[in-house]
């Protein structure tokens, strides 16, 4: 069973991408809502809830954990490592290499939450494997929120998303991070912003397909295939709207637990 964990509903998106690239194993999800935004949230706060979340789902069965949440991949995959003896997947490393390899001048933008921009790791990354790149960043704190409320396509975010797109098409971008699991709900209108020619990377996507080459290449874990219809979603805080929005997202019904943390 391969758990993932986000700062709230977006990190379904990740869910999803799982669910398409290995459909013979099942999933457990822990989204934080009652804890949301992480990006707002200091290091050590961030780095606590990661391992909080992380004990919930290998109690609950899981055997993997993914951390679909870019604020916590910035700040505590290394301590979920040093906790837990399982194997432990984020969506930053990924992403990184799937814009250097689709951007064509090196010159890539990246927007998520004030904790995943503040923290540099995209562009240290991206520094690391191509040190000509040239990096633009925006730390888009409202995108969110409105996703948490399903806006996905007022008029209000709108024009939110282009005042945080303008600068970084201003800076002709080529490629763009989508540096956090809830902004897939929000990529058509991200894409229109960014305009045509511009590529969009999808962070949960891209951990995605890591995940599977790694389940591929170990068969051990290969052998774990065959579902049990046993995914199951958690939440730490409830509403219809969580439902509704998961939803929309998982293209099903779905039944979100609650649970304290």
């Amino acid at each position: 069973m391969i758990g993932i964990f986000d700062s709230g509903i977006g990190g379904l998106t990740t869910c999803r991408a799982l669910k398409q690239a290995l459909p013979g194993h099942d999933m457990i999800y822990f989204g934080d809502t009652a804890r949301t935004p992480y990006g707002s949230k200091s290091r050590e706060t961030v780095v606590r809830y990661s391992l909080e979340n992380s004990r919930f789902l290998l109690e609950m069965g899981a055997e993997m954990i993914v951390v679909g949440c870019n604020t916590a991949s910035s700040v505590a995959p290394d301590a979920i490592r040093k906790a837990f003896d399982v194997p432990v997947f984020e969506v930053v490393a990924p992403a990184v290499e799937q814009a250097l390899a689709a951007s064509k001048k090196g010159r890539i933008g990246v927007i998520g939450t004030r904790g995943t921009i503040d923290s540099g790791v995209y562009e240290t990354r991206i520094k690391a494997m191509l040190p000509s790149a040239t990096v633009h960043s925006n730390s888009c704190p409202l995108l969110v929120p409105l996703v948490e409320e399903g806006w996905f396509n007022r008029p209000e975010t709108r024009r939110i998303v282009k005042s945080y797109i303008h600068p970084l098409r201003e800076r002709q971008i080529d490629t763009l991070i989508l540096g956090c699991t809830h902004y897939p709900m929000l990529q058509s209108i991200i894409q229109e912003k960014a305009g045509k020619r511009v590529t969009i990377i999808n962070s949960g996507s891209a951990v995605a397909q890591q995940v599977k080459a790694f389940v591929e290449a170990n068969p051990e874990w290969r052998d774990k295939g065959g579902r049990t219809g046993g995914d199951r979603f958690f939440v730490s805080d409830y509403t219809p709207q969580f439902r509704s929005i998961a939803e929309s997202i998982l293209k099903q019904k779905v039944e979100l637990q609650l649970v304290q943390q």
